[in-house]
């Protein structure tokens, strides 16, 4: 069963507390620039059976770039984040993070480069008896010593830098909660208060507002596009909502059976190049009310088109 959609904290009465700024990576010394460039040539990924995940697709992002992913369900949006990540190999063709073939590295020098990305599934892996702010810490893992990781699992080491990344998205008050009180929507912005703790050089965003109301999942997306922004980081995120995709990214590769069908800026994507990247497909793209909010047998829960 999905979570509801989230509209944020509950009204206290209480005047809205200001967010406080958060340094582009508190503590960790991001400098800005620090960006990375990635490649897939000719890349193809086959996860059993005669159909690809993601077909022959040759894509390149400069460091910095802010790239969104749109397509239907099914379209290989997760399976392109898997390759840039890292996280999945392709069967066919070659992916290229600054320039190197990662599946071609020793052990060591992947490890490496995987701290160098930060990865946000649209389901997050958060242990549900796991106070909030060590979730959130665990974004500085990757800089951490074996030691300081451990002993982190007891006690807090740096609760004010995990309060500072919650507030940018409403959640300082659920500092010393537990993850299993939280609530679908209220568990993916943790996820991505990860990265503003992180000093990750790109940022892979799998579908993070498919739990959140429209207003929250602006806000939450404005959080993510302001601090990549901030440090020069990259940032690649596949999107369900095509009205978002088209309003605040530069860039948008639109997705469908594994294949890029358009790669354009907004300005350049039209009603009927949107409307043949979901044609005879039940999931339409959404004009900014997540699937999380759709019932079942609703007018609502038939296919929508942005335009």
């Amino acid at each position: 069963m999905r979570p509801a959609a989230d509209s944020g904290p509950q009204s206290t009465g209480q005047p809205a507390r200001q967010a406080p700024a958060l340094p582009l990576a508190p503590g960790v010394g991001v400098a800005p620039g620090a960006g990375v460039a990635f490649a897939l040539e000719r890349a193809s990924v086959h996860h059993g059976g005669p159909r690809c995940a993601l077909c022959d697709t040759s894509v390149s992002i400069a460091p910095g770039e802010q790239v969104a992913l749109i397509g239907p369900s099914g379209a290989g949006k997760t399976t392109m984040l898997g390759v840039l990540g890292c996280a999945i190999r392709p069967t066919a063709g070659r992916v290229l993070v600054d320039g190197a073939d990662p599946w071609s590295l020793p052990g060591p020098a992947l490890r490496a480069l995987r701290r160098c990305l930060f990865s946000a599934p649209q389901t997050p892996p958060l242990p549900p008896r796991q106070r909030v702010v060590t979730a959130v810490l665990a974004g500085r893992l990757p800089q951490w010593s074996l030691g300081r990781s451990l002993a982190s699992l007891w006690r807090a080491s740096e609760p004010e830098i995990a309060a500072a990344a919650l507030a940018r998205f409403s959640l300082d008050d659920r500092l010393w909660s537990r993850v299993d009180r939280l609530s679908g929507g209220e568990r993916q912005r943790v996820s991505l208060a990860r990265a503003l703790v992180s000093d990750a050089g790109a940022f892979l965003i799998d579908e993070p507002l498919s739990a959140l109301d429209p207003t929250l999942a602006g806000q939450t997306l404005d959080v993510l596009i302001e601090t990549a922004a901030a440090r020069g980081a990259t940032l690649v995120c596949s999107l369900h909502q095509v009205d978002l995709a088209l309003e605040r990214f530069p860039r948008v590769i639109g997705l469908r059976d594994g294949s890029v069908v358009f790669d354009r800026p907004p300005s350049r994507i039209g009603r009927e190049d949107i409307a043949r990247l979901y044609l005879n497909r039940d999931a339409g793209p959404s004009p900014g009310r997540p699937e999380a909010d759709v019932g079942e047998g609703s007018a609502a829960s038939r296919p929508t088109r942005c335009f």
